[in-house]
């Protein structure tokens, strides 16, 4: 058996990890991480949902030896619950990616990695070592660089491919607007060029190079171009990729685009989407064959007014009715929220911010620290609630709490 880990005195909470995370970043960081779309009622309603239930415990039922474990990827995850992908983490910490894979490689928790890694997928999966990694991705309109970055994912290892479904726009953003968010040195988008030292590796996120890139020692800015309609014709965005011209495709739909995604990532990798809110569009998902689905809304940073994920999750599991997984992120905080996800119907469920609060307070110890926060938090509600194992983690263990503070049952 593990040693039990000692204490963080001064963090014994995700709440409290949070406020060391903003002692410990630059105002434009903490912005960038922290923000949600336009007035933010979305990001955090994402939190609030988990208030509308409460537990209804059992007792004198034998907890003694509690299992946490769950299926993911054809394997045994030892908690129900992942490192949500996040761009740009060495923005928390200079060792950024790198750090959180190793976190999660010793934790034995699966790490999701964003396109828009300041840390290429390859030094990444080296990090990893033999724990499981998805690839998060934006599916360009010129196909061929993210074909690109498929097949570097399959020679690397990566267990799937998590489409990112809701971004055909991009959400407004009105501290990021108001910041003027740049990559600062020495930090790149690492994944978009075979060649670490090129334009396209040093690109911010507005498409102009920074002060270091070929173009500006030339004397002049390398600037990217968002794809546009003339009312014919579709122009796709030029120049070299950045995420404000590159990662919105309103071109995106289900008939030709998850076929060819399918065609691409298989067999070595599954295909999820991630961004899924409607059980019509679960349907749609289960129609076309993805191996999977996330419930998200992006941490609340794209469509404002949008449903909470845990206010759209049981539509999607009904939808779904055990076809492929459902798993959900956004919003939680804590490991009874874990608990509460999977009794509307969760496979599993990912971590985002409070993980990137881990990295800005300690790196790789801090990523460490909120995987353990949480995942004790969790074992320990399973045994109070009378449950050893995941699988029995169900609805009957949820009550509704209306706004006048009356109980239903599910």
């Amino acid at each position: 058996m593990a040693a039990q880990q000692p204490h963080d005195l001064n963090c014994l909470t995700i709440a409290e990890l949070e406020k060391h995370a903003e002692q410990r970043m630059d105002k434009q960081t903490r912005d960038y991480y922290n923000e949600g779309a336009d007035s933010g009622s979305t990001l955090l309603e994402n939190s609030q949902a988990y208030s509308k239930y409460r537990i209804r415990p059992r007792v004198l039922r034998d907890i003694s030896l509690i299992d946490t474990s769950c299926p993911l990827f054809g394997t045994r995850s030892p908690l129900p619950m992942g490192v949500a992908p996040t761009a740009m983490q060495c923005l928390a910490h200079p060792d950024g990616e790198a750090a959180t894979a190793r976190a999660c490689r010793d934790a034995g928790v699966v790490m999701g990695l964003s396109s828009f890694a300041t840390t290429t997928l390859e030094d990444v999966a080296a990090a990893s070592g033999n724990n499981p990694r998805v690839l998060q991705l934006y599916l360009f309109e010129e196909r061929e660089h993210s074909k690109k970055l498929i097949q570097r994912a399959k020679a690397s290892g990566y267990k799937a491919v998590f489409l990112t479904v809701d971004t055909p726009m991009l959400g407004r953003r009105n501290l990021e607007i108001r910041n003027q968010f740049k990559l600062p040195k020495p930090y790149k988008i690492a994944n978009f060029t075979e060649d670490s030292d090129s334009a396209a590796a040093k690109t911010v996120m507005d498409g102009a190079l920074s002060d270091t890139a070929g173009g500006e020692r030339e004397g002049k800015k390398s600037i990217s171009a968002p794809g546009h309609h003339d009312g014919k014709t579709r122009t796709p965005p030029a120049g070299p990729i950045s995420f404000h011209t590159h990662a919105p495709n309103p071109t995106l739909c289900w008939e030709r685009d998850i076929d060819w995604l399918r065609q691409q990532c298989k067999p070595e990798m599954e295909v999820w989407v991630k961004g899924i809110a409607t059980g019509e569009d679960a349907l749609l998902a289960v129609h076309h064959r993805v191996d999977g689905i996330v419930v998200s809304n992006h941490g609340g940073r794209q469509l404002n007014g949008a449903m909470a994920t845990l206010d759209a999750l049981p539509e999607v599991v009904d939808a779904v009715r055990g076809a492929i997984p459902v798993h959900i992120d956004g919003g939680i905080r804590h490991g009874t929220e874990i608990f509460k996800a999977l009794a509307l119907g969760a496979d599993f469920v990912w971590i985002g911010r409070p993980v990137l609060w881990g990295l800005a307070y300690n790196g790789q110890e801090g990523v460490e620290l909120c995987l353990r926060l949480l995942g004790d938090e969790f074992k320990l509600c399973m045994g109070l609630a009378g449950t050893v194992k995941v699988s029995e983690v169900t609805k009957d263990y949820l009550v509704k709490v209306d706004k006048s503070g009356f109980v239903s049952r599910l």
